[in-house]
């Protein structure tokens, strides 16, 4: 489901910290043998942030995660493959911005 999800740049609605999120997932990773998303919140518990940014969600903590149909556009402004933290340990991706265009 997380591969669909930033494949097909869809959204994904999950529970984290008792609270419904709806996540725009940009990258799947790897850290200390755990499995993480970076992803942007666009809504948390039905309404939107004081402002997007890109927040790093571990896998085991999310949810009742399920797949919505609703495309986001990648915020390339937010998030940047080429960081050092996703070197080696990266499972999936949002294309580079280069690619999508």
């Amino acid at each position: 489901m997380f591969f669909e999800a930033i494949a097909l740049q869809k959204c994904l609605m999950a529970t984290y910290n008792k609270m419904v999120v709806k996540l725009a997932p940009h990258i799947l990773y790897t850290r200390h043998d755990e499995m993480f998303i970076d992803a942007v919140t666009i809504e948390r518990d039905g309404r939107p942030p004081r402002e997007l940014k890109l927040g790093t969600f571990k896998l085991a903590g999310l949810n009742d995660v399920s797949l919505i149909d609703e495309k986001f556009e990648a915020m390339h402004g937010l998030y940047d493959q080429g960081d050092s933290k996703y070197k080696g340990v990266t499972l999936f991706a949002v294309e580079p911005e280069s690619a999508a265009a």
